[in-house]
């Protein structure tokens, strides 16, 4: 079992930054390759990064690659989710994902995930 506790969501302004946080526990946590996906109001749920067991290999998502970075904490066991430059768009619910396996071609949505965190609001505006 895999359990994800997300936080560092809020209002930023355009072009601003902010850290997503995944506390992650449970038995298999160690296992797991995680990933942070959105859900915008009225959009279906779309995957944003993706992130391997190895704590190292990541995949994005073309609408935030180069702007997004997600990284492992090994020893305190939280994934990050380092926005920057971030626009109006980014705006949604973000939740953090886990799934005791890892292909990195297919990792942003080509399989489902099995644990899911209950998701931090992210709202950009001026």
């Amino acid at each position: 079992q895999v359990y994800l506790v997300e936080s560092g969501g809020g209002l930023v302004q355009p072009g601003g930054s902010l850290r997503l946080s995944c506390a992650v526990s449970g038995a298999a946590a160690v296992y797991s390759s995680l990933a942070w996906f959105r859900q915008a109001p009225g959009k279906e749920r779309e995957a944003v990064s993706c992130l391997g067991p190895d704590g190292t290999t990541t995949n994005y998502a073309d609408s935030v690659k180069g702007r997004f970075t997600m990284f492992r904490d090994t020893v305190e066991n939280i994934v990050y989710l380092q926005m920057d430059n971030i626009r109006p768009e980014d705006t949604a619910v973000y939740y953090c994902a886990g799934v005791l396996f890892w292909v990195r071609s297919r990792c942003l949505g080509g399989y489902d995930y099995d644990y899911w965190g209950q998701g931090t609001q992210v709202t950009v505006s001026s």
